[in-house]
């Protein structure tokens, strides 16, 4: 992965893979926004795929769209696939950022 993107996912990250004209992506990209939109600990990445974002694609395995991954300074921790409810994606989120951070203790 090149310089440039590997700062763009330093932190605490949701990294969101969607592909053109892919009906689950559209959905979920208002919901990922509802969600993460007022928070601070955590920051979103929409990444479309497509030629321009392959490496980004390559280095994360991505196969599927819609896929949302946890990353922490670009490190993966978590990744489900498809589309989720506000309600369930919000759980999941939270759920994993503080597995995660337990397993960093």
């Amino acid at each position: 992965m090149t310089e440039e993107n590997k700062k763009r996912f330093q932190g605490l990250t949701c990294i969101a893979f969607s592909g053109e004209g892919c009906m689950g992506c559209l959905t979920l990209a208002p919901v990922l926004d509802s969600v993460l939109g007022g928070r601070k600990d955590i920051r979103l990445e929409q990444v479309e795929v497509s030629e321009d974002t392959k490496d980004i694609v390559t280095f994360f395995g991505v196969e599927r769209v819609p896929t949302v991954i946890l990353a922490d300074d670009g490190r993966e921790f978590a990744r489900c696939h498809g589309y989720q409810p506000e309600e369930i994606l919000e759980l999941w989120i939270d759920a994993k950022i503080e597995e995660h951070f337990q397993e960093k203790k």
